[in-house]
């Protein structure tokens, strides 16, 4: 089973850039999207075979998520429950038969981290609804999640350091969940490898350099570790400044949708 997450910045400025020469090239099972900023109507995406499930933002043009996937799922929710309201459009899970897909756009605690506080409350409740969903079924989840976990994870770590994605509190949310029973999946096949990253600046020939952070995930349960087949990041898929991420797993419970 393959699945892919991409941050698109715009589904439709995306699809302008090649989006669908994408989607239908890499071929997933289960396609999620970050950062739709649109709302319902403003688009119609011919995708034959999968069924598409959106989280529109309240506020227009903002924020948003979208998972299109081939296997129907046995249920579908929006955001992290009643105990947290969610009204940007951030968390679409889908309930499958052997696990739980989640994508999510984690808040960004801003420039000046004035949503510091926020992004803390949005990461616990986050975290709780997480781990109550493993105690049902393995979770795979995936999304932008505004953090650049360890020094490897951003090109220039030191002059970074206390900016947003790079707190020590946001770093410690992300360690807190991986502690919780998570698996980092790329590194679990590239621990080391300290020159892939999944968001780049606009400014001029940063991403030509390579001057970026990654900060796009999927997570895996520990109980699907051993299904992992493969997990890459596609930097050279244009279209946002962003990239898409991928995972493979090995499950031996898959039911095509008809």
């Amino acid at each position: 089973m393959k699945l892919v997450s991409w941050n698109v910045n715009g589904i439709r400025a995306c699809v302008k850039k090649g989006f669908l020469d994408y989607f239908h090239e890499v071929d997933a099972d289960i396609f999620c999207l970050q950062e739709t900023k649109l709302q319902e109507g403003q688009i119609e995406l011919e995708l034959p075979g999968y069924e598409q499930y959106w989280n529109y933002a309240e506020r227009k043009g903002y924020s948003g998520t979208a998972i299109f996937t081939k296997q129907s799922p046995i249920s579908v929710q929006h955001g992290l429950g009643e105990a947290f309201p969610d009204d940007e459009g951030r968390v679409i899970t889908l309930e499958f038969e052997e696990m739980y897909v989640v994508t999510m756009y984690t808040p960004n605690a801003k420039r000046d981290l004035t949503r510091l506080e926020y992004r803390m409350e949005w990461e616990e409740a986050a975290r709780r609804y997480l781990l109550a969903l493993q105690e049902d079924k393995p979770v795979v989840f995936c999304g932008d999640l505004n953090v650049a976990h360890r020094e490897i994870d951003v090109r220039n770590d030191r002059t970074n350091i206390g900016n947003a994605g790079f707190t020590d509190q946001e770093r410690g949310k992300f360690k807190q969940l991986l502690d919780g029973g998570f698996v980092d999946t790329f590194r679990h096949f590239y621990p080391e490898k300290d020159d892939a990253f999944t968001w780049w600046s606009y400014m001029a020939k940063v991403r030509e350099r390579n001057i970026g952070w990654r900060i796009d995930y999927f997570l895996v349960s520990n109980q699907l570790k051993d299904a992992l087949q493969d997990a890459s990041i596609h930097a050279d898929t244009l279209g946002s400044d962003h990239c898409p991420v991928v995972v493979e797993l090995e499950l031996t419970t898959v039911h095509q949708a008809v």
